[in-house]
């Protein structure tokens, strides 16, 4: 996704600051988007929206190897560990890609329902960060297999 502000050539300066805080506030969930303030008439900044689309599509059918992945989410686990969830810490094994378009990271280990949003939002941003993924929302999911041992009696 890509965001073009038109019209940008008839506004005076404290009106593009305005509008820009503006944007910035309410399209906050676009985070991931780049924004380009263009003037389609002048045909300045369409070169660079271009580019921006590009990239956007680039980023959203990338290939994400699993050793990559995996070594990421290591190194994004090692940066900050998942906080606890009662007695125990969500365990995060190793990471695969489930899907492009958007890009899907499925990672798998232990009690992973413990993990919270703000983490999720946390390894998005470093996934994001490390693969260069720009201009494309990310979803993670979670998968945590079942105990075989769980009805098993001693």
């Amino acid at each position: 996704m890509v965001v073009a502000v038109n019209k940008w050539d008839g506004v005076d300066s404290y009106t593009r600051d305005l509008t820009k805080r503006a944007i910035a506030r309410k399209l906050k969930f676009l985070s991931f988007a780049r924004f380009h303030y263009i003037s389609a008439r002048e045909g300045r900044g369409l070169a660079k929206l271009v580019d921006s689309v590009d990239a956007a599509y680039r980023a959203a059918m990338a290939k994400l190897p699993t050793p990559r992945l995996t070594r990421a989410l290591i190194a994004a686990v090692a940066k900050q560990a998942p906080p606890r969830a009662g007695l125990s810490r969500p365990k995060l094994r190793y990471a695969h890609q489930g899907g492009s378009n958007p890009p899907i990271v499925v990672v798998h280990g232990t009690a992973l329902n413990a993990v919270s949003d703000s983490y999720r939002r946390y390894l998005e941003a470093d996934f994001r960060r490390v693969f260069r993924l720009e201009g494309t929302p990310l979803r993670i999911e979670f998968r945590s297999g079942r105990n075989p041992y769980v009805d098993r009696r001693i």
